[in-house]
């Protein structure tokens, strides 16, 4: 049998609420249908933040504590619920899903990182789709900033995938020149990484915490172990099948 591509997905919470306030389920579904699609030639591991987006559709947390707090309180109640909504698409289209919560503590103990390569191989092995999130009630630093960007390239390191993509609401990274002048110009190849950081302008999204300089502080990290790294517009219909067969702008990271 050939061996499939491992791709690592990344979604943000701008892509998954489509920038409303509330979660998609149509740009779910949509995710759910291009996995199916490519599932003879690639198998996906989902990086997916949300859970603080899901919470806030039918929860006001009052609380005279710092908000950070907060919005880890908000993390624990929606976790299960976005998890349940990707059950539930999914299974519509055939796929198993499962849940994995990591912290960035577990990169740095040896013992930990094993476990999360043995535990996410034999998940991958039997068709099943790790959706991973930062373990937020316990960490904090994708709350704060990041997204989960940082968590997905580090995570698309440790499992040694061949594609880290990044969903996210531009159609990859534009000229700075470009953004100045109004007519967005997206950068489609990058070779020289050192171009690539003064070209960013960094702007951070209404729900996600990162911004560009995030998407590009993890392609660094992929970079450095020869991951090549794509963002792409994740708001479009199509965004996976559409960059594999090049027919809308995207930045592509060699």
């Amino acid at each position: 049998m050939q061996k499939k591509k491992r791709i690592l997905l990344k979604v943000g919470s701008n892509t998954l609420t489509k920038e409303t306030n509330n979660i998609s389920r149509g740009k779910i579904e949509d995710i759910a249908n291009q996995i199916a699609k490519l599932k003879d030639s690639c198998e996906f591991i989902i990086v997916s933040s949300g859970a603080i987006a899901v919470a806030k559709q039918f929860v006001k947390l009052e609380s005279k504590q710092s908000a950070i707090f907060v919005k880890q309180a908000l993390a624990s109640i929606g976790q299960p619920h976005l998890i349940r909504i990707y059950q539930e698409i999914f299974r519509e289209y055939g796929l198993l899903t499962s849940q994995c919560l990591l912290s960035y503590s577990d990169f740095e103990r040896k013992q930990s990182k094993t476990n999360i390569v043995n535990t996410i191989n034999i998940l991958v092995q039997n068709n099943y789709i790790p959706i991973i999130n930062e373990n937020d009630t316990v960490a904090t630093d994708e709350i704060q900033f990041g997204d989960n960007d940082k968590l997905a390239a580090l995570t698309a390191v440790l499992l040694e995938v061949d594609l880290l993509i990044i969903a996210t609401n531009t159609f990859g990274i534009y000229t700075k020149e470009s953004i100045k002048n109004k007519a967005p110009k997206t950068i489609e190849e990058v070779d020289n990484f050192e171009d690539l950081l003064k070209e960013v302008v960094n702007s951070k999204s209404t729900h996600g915490s990162g911004g560009m300089q995030s998407k590009i502080e993890a392609a660094s990290l992929t970079k450095n172990a020869n991951i090549e790294t794509w963002i792409v517009n994740g708001l479009e219909d199509h965004f996976i099948t559409n960059a594999f067969d090049n027919k809308v702008p995207f930045t592509r990271i060699k």
